[in-house]
């Protein structure tokens, strides 16, 4: 049986795919749930003006996410925290504490999308990739310093 997906169904396939699958599947699952219609011309010329439409959507939102991520990619965070003698801090700088900073300097990006697989624990200067837009991803710098040495101007001084 054809069908056209209307959302994305894991090992199935994405919103908008136009699959062959079981009839007691599709009849069964698929479309009770309302994850799929019956392929037909009325319904394919619904589904093909939907896409139209959402993919205008999506390149406006893509464009507007452009602007953010060049933004993004100039911001330089300092964090000064207090280290041992081998540049090991105590405590860390985590995902949390980015987006502590990056709110202070009017980004409002969510803690999950900082791409950090696990805290910072040296001192140093680390790129952090940012999830912005799907696969878009921007890159802020992160330095760590130690406790006594001074803080550039305009920079972000978090406190652990």
């Amino acid at each position: 049986m054809k069908i056209i997906l209307l959302e994305n169904v894991e090992k199935v396939g994405h919103k908008g795919d136009i699959l062959e699958v079981a009839p007691g599947f599709a009849r069964n699952y698929l479309i009770p749930r309302k994850l799929a219609i019956e392929v037909t011309p009325g319904n394919l010329k619904s589904v093909e003006m939907q896409q139209r439409a959402l993919k205008k959507k999506l390149e406006k939102e893509r464009l507007t996410y452009q602007e953010l991520i060049k933004q993004l990619n100039q911001v330089t965070l300092t964090f000064v925290r207090k280290s041992s003698e081998k540049d090991v801090i105590f405590g860390s700088v985590s995902a949390a504490d980015i987006q502590e900073a990056l709110a202070r300097q009017g980004f409002d990006i969510d803690r999950k999308k900082i791409v950090l697989e696990e805290p910072i624990k040296r001192l140093g200067t680390f790129s952090v990739p940012v999830k912005v837009y799907h696969e878009d991803r921007a890159e802020i710098k992160v330095v760590v310093v130690k406790e006594e040495a001074a803080t550039p101007e305009g920079q972000s001084e978090p406190t652990a």
